[in-house]
Order: C-alpha cells, then sequence, then structure tokens
C-alpha cells in the first residue's frame, strides 16, 4: 500500500460498485419471451390475451392489498433495498483479506492510530467506521455488540422486502381468480346469447392468467433474489467485524487472511487465492 495511493484491492477502490444486474433483467425479458413465444405458437395472438380491465383489477387490486398489509415507512424501506435486486453491488468477501493482510502489517510497523490515515479513502461506511472505533480504542465486546447490532437492523430491513413481495406474490393469482369470478358473473347474465359465452369464458380465463404471471415470474422471485443478497451481505459483514477484532487483538497478518477465508465458497476462495497471487506478482514487477 503506497502512501498517496487510495486504498485498494486488485486494482479497485475499495467499497461497493454498483452496476446493473444483467441476470435479473435478462430472466425477465427471456420469460416474458418465452411466454409470447408460446401465445403465438399455439395459434393465437398477443392481442388476444390483453385485457385492460383485468389488469387492473388483478394488479391494482393486489397492490391494494398489499398496501393495507404495511405501513407506509415500510413499503419506502421495501423500496429502498428492492433497488438491489437491479443493481447489483459488488462487494467481495476475498478482496477484504487482501486489505486487512495491509493494514494489519501497517498497524504491526506503526500502531493502529496511523490508520486514521486511512480513513477517508475507505467508501465501505460501515467497515470505516468500525475501523474508526478500533483506532479510538473501543473495548472488543462494545465495538462488536454495536456492529452486530447494525447487522441485525440492516437483516431486519432486507427481511422486510421480501415480506413485501412475497405478500404481494400470494395474493396476486387471489386477486387474478376474483377477476375470473368478476368475468364468469359477467357471462352468466348473456347465457341467451350463445356467441358470447367462449368470449367471456376466454376473457375470464385471461385474468388468472395474469396473476400466476405476476407472482411466478416477478413477485415470488424478486423475494427470493432479495433473501440471496441478504445473506451475502450478512456474512460480508460479519466477516468484517471478526477481521475487525482480530486486527485490534494484533493478530498476524496471515492468519487474519484466512480467518477471511473461512466465510468463502470453495470457488471464492480460488479466485480469491488467484487474485492474491497476481497482485504479488505486480509488485515484484
Amino acid at each position: 500500500m503506497q502512501p498517496g495511493n487510495k486504498l485498494s484491492v486488485a486494482g479497485e477502490t475499495l467499497g461497493e460498485m454498483k452496476r446493473l444486474d444483467t441476470l435479473t433483467i435478462g430472466g425477465l425479458l427471456f420469460g416474458s419471451g418465452v411466454i409470447a413465444w408460446g401465445i403465438i405458437n399455439v395459434g393465437s395472438t398477443l392481442g388476444a390475451f390483453y385485457n385492460l380491465p383485468g389488469i387492473m383489477i388483478t394488479v391494482g387490486g393486489s397492490f391494494g392489498a398489499m398496501l393495507i398489509s404495511f405501513q407506509m415507512d415500510q413499503i419506502k424501506q421495501a423500496v429502498g433495498v428492492t433497488k438491489q435486486v437491479f443493481f447489483e453491488k459488488k462487494a467481495d468477501i476475498g478482496s477484504l483479506g487482501q486489505l486487512f493482510v495491509s493494514l494489519a502489517q501497517k498497524a504491526r510497523r506503526e500502531g493502529l492510530l496511523a490508520l486514521e490515515d486511512d480513513l477517508e479513502e475507505i467508501d465501505d461506511t460501515f467497515l470505516r467506521n468500525g475501523l474508526q472505533m478500533v483506532i479510538d480504542g473501543f473495548e472488543p465486546d462494545s465495538i462488536r455488540d454495536i456492529m452486530e447490532t447494525e447487522v441485525q437492523t440492516l437483516y431486519q430491513r432486507h427481511l422486510l422486502g421480501q415480506k413485501l413481495f412475497s405478500t404481494w406474490g400470494l395474493m396476486a393469482p387471489a386477486f387474478g381468480m376474483l377477476a375470473t369470478m368478476i368475468g364468469l358473473v359477467n357471462m352468466l347474465t348473456q347465457l341467451d346469447d350463445p356467441n358470447s359465452i367462449g368470449a367471456g369464458m376466454a376473457v375470464a380465463l385471461i385474468t388468472t392468467f395474469y396473476g400466476v404471471i405476476m407472482a411466478n415470474l416477478i413477485l415470488l422471485p424478486i423475494a427470493t433474489k432479495l433473501g440471496i443478497l441478504s445473506d451475502k451481505e450478512v456474512a460480508r459483514k460479519e466477516a468484517v467485524v471478526d477481521a475487525l477484532l482480530a486486527l485490534q487483538a494484533g493478530v498476524n497478518p496471515r492468519i487474519l487472511q484466512e480467518k477471511i477465508k473461512a466465510y468463502l465458497s470453495p470457488g471464492e476462495r480460488k479466485l480469491a487465492e488467484g487474485k492474491s497471487s497476481s497482485d504479488e506478482e505486480r509488485e515484484q514487477a
């Protein structure tokens, strides 16, 4: 870590970089495209599956029920969390090991107070606040308690987003069925006109189609992905807490790096080791 340069790991500024999650967008486009392809290839047209009143009942009704289920501040928090589904945070646990090795080596040479010069170069607020507490000499138990409380609060926010979309996903098919029943009632009032029965039945069934698509292509997958992203973020923050306490205790830099690797999957561990080797080669060159 060269003086005057920004803290970096594998050529990237430490912190969380956001980028468009192409997998989520691609999944939505692919799923929609396959459904559209299927509709066309069974001899129907996309226009036959469009019914504005049915869309309003299914989407609007389930949205209204979701509003009843949650408070406004909870909905605002859930909307903020939902951005993670479409904009992926690039936060690599493996890179933390390399960072903390550099911090631990500097702390051994110059003391923990010397790390204060690096605080402003750390973009990760959670890591920066924790490092500040280490530098200020907080007791280890106090640091763990404060930071784990923040992690728990983060988890609860993410859990709220999952609940919102899973609840909405459960309600959408029900309101699709409601719209279907409305369509059937309307059809039964016109039984004296046999020509209208087939068209009325088609419109009635379309609304069930809307509810199934909403729940299984959009809402429930979003809830699932929020859960996965939440677990990943919590694991990273727990790694940061353990690494900071080890740094404060003066643990050997290499032991500290191995401690962080315990949070990685086998594939992530190989990738982290590959980055570390390439960094050492660049430094030697």
